[in-house]
């Protein structure tokens, strides 16, 4: 099966059950805006959540995983099957009596952790008790990402990436009156459903663990070689993650700032899990497909191959992204108004998160471009390089901020942070990707500049017959739902379809990537040990 083949195979096995889990996840979002809208109660409940969320990134899927799979991976292919699972059951209840002291401190501490996050004392007094309550959430989703690394090390994919479906399955209950009920407000309950969705994300993995070959067999320790390997690379990186929590915890402060509307952190929040619907989509699914072959590549010193590997993935988020970010731009209103305007969600609310995600959409092909070549790096194992080029645009995030709260508020308001958000993504991207190619060699850079050039021309024709339609079709004088859903998904269908058959009359090679190769028939690759 050749690189290109396997990558196609497993993001497209990660990409259905993405898009599935993120359709639930715009239901759960549409529940959580339909009982909470922009209102205060609903910036408690995102400031509660992202808290634990933020612990879960830095000790959890961000750089736990990230170091963990090289390393496994080098395991894996030299040493026995009984090593390789005495390293990873140690490391399982290590990690969870680490992440168990920071979710006891996080709970203890809860009125200062929320106090430093929130810039104002509105959400402050019910942020603190749902903080408390979902806290909890951290241990058992940490428990399940090192679950995620390990099959996603067997190149099992698809039941990873299916665990979301089960935390948005959990909250989605507890948002109904059959349920909510037992609870003294929506915000609570919701709160209560995503600690059961966090334990539940675990528990799903486990037979298949058992199923590989863990046993869970109790034992702490650090000192085994390939923990402390994994920890030596853990610490880097967790300053590089954390310059990316900071620039979330950044991007809160700014949005609960005195001079911005009630609700601005809300719709923050949903213009954000908009944009993940598009990152989840391919984006991601490509990221997490290509990591564990870097890696591989990389303790081969196949460097040759773990260029082509990056710059195609770079290449093919592009083909999805590029007409994204355009489409969301243009069609912001009538999307959040037809996802969200419904209950507590009032057309003001509809246009808090539109400006949003006007400004999110910016950087979204460079957010989708920072995911692939981040790995690139942390898979031959260099993690300084991405800490100091997340360092300065840390900075750069902060004088961005600064500069559009203070001089153009008027013009961009609750934008400001999501912009700053963007600009400094762009930043970051470029730098890697300018540094990647000076220490490794050419990367195709012309091919890919070619590739973005037709890209960005088809896009380009179709943003402006999405412009036109949706003048033309009057999406906002229509006052009935099915209408202005007919409408919307006549808009993006037919936008979708342009697209589409621009890319072909323009020859983009993509479109034979995704489509042609993917269908093409090869030999499987079981899973198994790796030379061992």
């Amino acid at each position: 099966m050749t690189d290109k083949k396997h990558i196609l195979k497993s993001a497209s096995i990660i990409s259905l059950v993405t898009i599935a889990s993120r359709v639930l996840g715009y239901v759960r979002d549409q529940r959580i805006a339909l009982l909470l809208g922009t209102t205060p109660a609903a910036d408690a409940y995102v400031l509660a959540y992202r808290i634990p969320n933020l612990f879960r990134r830095l000790v959890a899927e961000g750089s736990m995983t990230a170091s963990f799979i090289p390393v496994f991976t080098s395991y894996m292919r030299e040493k026995s099957k009984e090593e390789v699972w005495e390293f990873a059951n140690k490391l399982f209840w290590t990690l969870a009596l680490v992440v168990a002291v920071i979710t006891v401190l996080g709970m203890v501490f809860s009125p200062s952790v929320v106090h430093l996050f929130a810039g104002r004392n509105v959400a402050g007094v019910q942020a603190v008790e749902l903080n408390r309550i979902v806290f909890p959430y951290l241990f058992f989703i940490a428990l399940a990402a090192l679950a995620m690394g390990i099959l996603n090390c067997f190149h099992q994919f698809g039941l990873p990436a299916a665990t979301p479906v089960f935390l948005n399955l959990a909250t989605i209950a507890f948002t109904f009156a059959a349920v909510r009920k037992y609870f003294k407000d929506p915000a609570t309950a919701i709160v209560v459903g995503v600690l059961v969705g966090g334990v539940l994300q675990f528990l799903i993995q486990v037979p298949s663990l058992v199923q590989k070959g863990m046993k869970f067999n109790f034992g702490i320790s650090f000192s085994h070689p390939a923990i402390r390997n994994v920890a030596s690379l853990m610490i880097p990186r967790l300053f590089g993650i954390g310059i990316g929590q900071i620039n979330l915890f950044i991007d809160t402060r700014f949005a609960t700032a005195a001079g911005m509307p009630e609700g601005s952190l809300a719709a923050l929040y949903l213009a954000d899990r908009v944009m993940e619907l598009v990152l989840g989509g391919y984006a991601i699914a490509v990221a997490t497909a290509i990591l564990p072959m870097m890696s591989h590549q990389a303790a081969e010193k196949d460097y040759e191959s773990l260029k082509k590997t990056l710059a195609f993935s770079v290449r093919i988020v592009a083909f999805i992204t590029i007409p994204a970010a355009l489409g969301l731009m243009i069609l912001r209103e009538p999307i959040i108004r037809v996802l969200f305007q419904h209950g507590e969600f009032i057309a003001s609310s509809t246009r808090l998160t539109a400006r949003a995600l006007l400004y999110y959409a910016v950087g979204l092909p460079a957010l989708a471009s920072v995911k692939l070549i981040v790995p690139a790096f942390y898979s031959t194992r260099d993690t300084k390089t991405p800490v100091i080029i997340a360092s300065i645009s840390l900075v750069l995030n902060i004088v961005l901020n600064v500069v559009f709260l203070q001089f153009f508020f008027k013009r961009v308001q609750n934008g400001g942070p999501a912009l700053a958000t963007a600009l400094a993504t762009f930043f970051d991207f470029f730098a890697l990707f300018i540094i990647f190619r000076l220490r490794y060699g050419p990367l195709g850079t012309m091919d890919i500049f070619r590739s973005f050039a037709k890209i960005s021309l088809c896009a380009s024709i179709m943003g402006v017959a999405c412009w036109f339609g949706n003048y033309y079709t009057g999406f906002a004088l229509h006052s009935r739902f099915l209408v202005q859903f007919l409408v919307f998904a006549a808009l993006i269908l037919g936008a979708t379809a342009l697209y589409l058959a621009l890319a072909w009359l323009f020859r983009c090679r993509e479109i034979e990537e995704v489509y042609g190769i993917a269908t093409r028939r090869t030999a499987g690759a079981g899973d198994g040990y790796l030379g061992s």
